[in-house]
């Protein structure tokens, strides 16, 4: 199983990571779509080559093809999507804020799956990239939709936790390498 190898390949100093992965992905209270769309989308957005290549088989075969690519495109959107609107709320100018984007973003509006889990992919995944508004926007969105904090929460640590298992991984990988 990709998760087992994941927690043992993490370094002894890394223990804390090795439990929460587990938990994260092992004993999530998430329906097994909104999982694992969740740590698809993260799995891209860690940018990590060793988590990609040990969680997508896992993903994939959880997923149905239509939540499969949904999970791929919130990432691809999101990564677009949280540079734009980081930086035109981090610029000091208000006035970026009444351009008009001029960005496609249909997937948004029909991404092949249920609205909700979309938009907890998404939200995972500008967690990952540290895009606040787009957080705020999402989470506003799924809360009118009935979902209550502790999935959205979910959401989060589950982007939380790959991210950091990635970033562990590859500078193990870089310093291994190294010497």
């Amino acid at each position: 199983m990709a998760l087992d190898d994941l927690k043992s390949a993490l370094p002894d100093y890394a223990k804390d990571l090795k439990l929460n992965l587990g938990s994260v992905i092992g004993n999530s209270n998430l329906p097994q779509q909104q999982l694992w769309g969740t740590v698809l989308a993260c799995a891209i957005a860690s940018r990590s080559p060793r988590v990609l290549a040990e969680l997508e088989p896992e993903a994939k075969a959880n997923l149905s093809p239509e939540a499969y690519t949904a999970a791929k495109s919130a990432a691809a959107i999101m990564a677009m999507n949280n540079v734009f609107y980081r930086t035109r709320h981090l610029l000091s100018d208000p006035e970026y804020g009444t351009l008009r984007a001029g960005l496609r973003m249909n997937v948004i509006g029909n991404p092949g799956v249920e609205k909700t889990d979309f938009e907890l992919w998404s939200l995972a995944v500008s967690a990952i990239n540290g895009c606040g508004q787009c957080l705020d926007s999402h989470e506003q969105v799924l809360r009118k939709a009935g979902v209550d904090r502790e999935t959205v929460q979910e959401a989060f640590k589950i982007a939380a936790v790959v991210q950091a298992v990635g970033t562990t991984l590859d500078a193990e990988a870089t310093l291994a390498a190294n010497g």
